[in-house]
This record gives C-alpha cells, structure tokens and sequence, in this order.
C-alpha cells in the first residue's frame, strides 16, 4: 500500500468536497423532510464523473478502483453530504457497476456501463427478501427456465431505488436449495428491466434517508431473455460476493464519513457555545470522548483503505471488509452520539442536523450486513467454530 496523496486522490477529495459544499445539509434536511430524490445531486455526481470510478475507459468510465470510489464516498459523507455521499453511489456506480465490469457478457458491458458512468442509467440490486433476511442463501425468488426466456417469481424487500431505477440485478434460485450439494450452489443472478409491468413496487416507510425510497418489490411471471443472466447459471453466489464487498468498503466509507461530519460540527458549536464562563469545548467531559471517538474513526479509514487495496489488487479481502464495515460504524455511532450530546438539547433539534445524520448512522448496524453478521465472519477467520 502506498500512502502518498496522489494527484488523482487529491482531485477526488478536492472534487468531492467542493459538490459537497454545494449539496451540505440544509439540502439534505430539506429533500428529507419532503421525501425528494435529489435529482441534481445525483447528477452533480455524474457530471463530476463519480458514477464511472469504477467502469473502465473504454466504456467512458475513470478505470480507478474501490480506494479512490472509498475515499469519494467518505470525503462527500464528511464535508456536508451525511449518508447521501455513499447512498447515491454504492449501488449503481458501486454494486451494478463491478457485477457488469467483472461478469458481464461483452453486449452487457457495452449496454449498461457507458449509461452508469454518466449517471443516464440507475440501478437497484434485488438481494433482501421477507424471509431470508441475512440468510441470503435462503432467497425464495425463482427463475425457470422457459424455452430462451427465464419466469421470475418472487419478492424483495428494503429494495433502494425500486420505484426510480431502470434495471434491477435481481438474486434468484435457478435450483432449489435442496437440489445442491451446497448453498451457494443454485443461485442465479439477472439483470432485470424495471419497467416491467408485472413487476409491483411499493414503498416502504422508513426512519431516515427519506431524500430515496426503499420498497417491497413483487414478481410475478416476469419473463427475461436468456442473456440477461449475469455470469454463469447457478453459479451466481460468486457474482454477488464479488458486489459485496464494495458495498461494506461503501458503508466503512459511510460510518467514518457522518461520524466525522457530526464531531467536526459539534467541535465547532463546543467552541463557541459558552456556559460557566467558557466554551463548553473545554470541559474534558465534552472533548474527549468524541476526540476518543474520532481516533477510532481514523484507524478504521486505514482498515477500509487496506481491504479497498485488497479488493483492487483483486486478492482475498473478505475479512478486511468485514473488520473495516464493523469498526468503522461502531467509531461512527460513537462520535454522532456524544457528537449530539455535545449540543445538549438543541441536538435534539432539526435545525442543526445532527439527529439526522444520528438516524442515518444507525442504519449502518443492520445494513448491508448486521454487526453481529459481520463479527461472525471475523471470528471465524480467528479460529472460533461456525454459527450460521
């Protein structure tokens, strides 16, 4: 790994912040409390050129990798953006981008990419359903195969752009479960045209990142052609990990980003709001514990930019993604919640946003995958028996 700030590094954070600047939270607050997708942000984003980080030059992308995709995400999070800096790019520029970069047939490249590297096409991944939850391998949505075509039945949930995006990558069994020999056998990945009208999508309330919507999403009899399916028949398990993992470096990029966000906005009101005759800031017992908070923050920025240079070295970095996600949501909760502390009773307030970005941080525990899922994982590389 090399540490030295790049020119390119240094024109992504200084990109990142200046759009930033432009989109900070009274934006936010306001698409929040109206339920508004920010269509001008998502395409100040395209303008910029950060949905194609990851597609390559040849279909109009930047051809970078997940370090500088993390540090954009983190850098738009931190200067004024909240969750919306990696909301508005782990899926499409994230997700979609390396399943179709990394498996997709040379038609597939050369239909979606250029589209995703302009911010044209929006993609939602179809992974979470009712029943499975965490348990992907449990997943309930079917694809049989039908003469050149393949029926789709099932239902999603928690599913984010559903009721805007264009294509849907939607995780199927193409074999039951009880047909394999192992459960990641039989899983079948498609690309999914979300005009469909047999496919339903409903909304579904939520506590936060009300500036996009997350919906149930109903299959039923959906017919895609053959060569919509990305990467090989019953052999999608791999097409998925290979998403995943930037997802986790997204939500890392997430959890240090809002955390440092919410402690540099607190650091400025201790500065200035007086009591007892002196900014609260120098009282120890608002300092240090975001200041404690905050040096977690950076060593986990440095977990998550070991396990993006993992994963674009194209090495194992399933356990680096997994070390990075949990520790940098639990510095991040940490620092908005005594970040919110910090301002007393006005943290309770709308107006200074840090009990937004306190409901935006707490998904990060459950989403893409829980806390508890992630330290599984950690501790069966450790050594520790397998519980799930």
């Amino acid at each position: 790994m090399n540490f030295e700030d790049t020119q390119e590094r240094s024109m992504i954070r200084q990109t990142a912040a200046e759009i930033a600047d432009q989109y900070g939270p009274e934006h936010w607050r306001e698409k929040e409390e109206n339920g508004e997708f920010s269509s001008e942000f998502w395409n100040e984003l395209g303008d910029a050129g950060f949905h194609g980080l990851l597609v390559p030059e040849e279909y109009a992308g930047a051809g970078m990798g997940m370090q500088e995709m993390g540090l954009a995400m983190e850098t738009l999070c931190a200067e004024g953006c909240g969750m919306a800096g990696t909301w508005y790019l782990v899926l499409t520029a994230g997700m979609a981008a390396v399943g179709i970069r990394e498996h997709g047939t040379d038609d597939q490249k050369e239909r979606y990419l250029p589209d995703i590297a302009t911010g044209e096409r929006n993609f939602s991944i179809g992974i979470t359903e009712p029943e499975a939850g965490t348990n992907t391998l449990n997943v309930a949505t079917r694809a049989e195969k039908d003469g050149d075509e393949y029926v789709l039945n099932g239902k999603k949930a928690w599913i984010t752009f559903a009721d805007r995006a264009d294509n849907m990558i939607l995780v199927t069994r193409t074999t039951p479960r009880e047909e394999v020999d192992r459960g990641t056998d039989g899983i079948s990945l498609f690309v999914v045209d979300m005009d469909d009208p047999n496919i339903d999508v409903s909304p579904i309330p939520k506590h936060a990142m009300n500036y996009s919507k997350s919906c149930e999403v109903f299959l039923e009899d959906v017919r895609v052609p053959e060569e919509n399916l990305l990467g090989e028949v019953d052999d999608g398990w791999w097409v998925l990990v290979d998403m995943l993992n930037p997802e986790r470096i997204g939500f890392a990029a997430a959890g240090t980003g809002i955390g440092k966000l919410a402690s540099e906005t607190a650091i400025e009101y201790a500065n200035d709001r007086e009591i007892f005759g002196a900014p609260i800031g120098t009282h120890q017992a608002v300092s240090f514990p975001i200041t404690e908070a905050y040096a977690k923050m950076e060593t986990a920025t440095l977990m998550r930019e070991k396990a993006a240079w993992l994963y674009d070295q194209d090495e194992e970095c399933g356990y680096e993604t997994n070390v990075a996600k949990a520790t940098a949501v639990e510095a991040g909760i940490e620092a908005v919640k005594h970040s919110m502390q910090a301002f007393g009773g006005w943290g309770y307030a709308k107006e200074y946003d840090v009990e937004r970005w306190w409901r935006e941080i707490n998904l990060t525990r459950l989403a893409p995958v829980s806390q508890q899922m992630a330290y599984n994982h950690i501790g069966q590389q450790l050594g520790f028996p397998k519980s799930y």
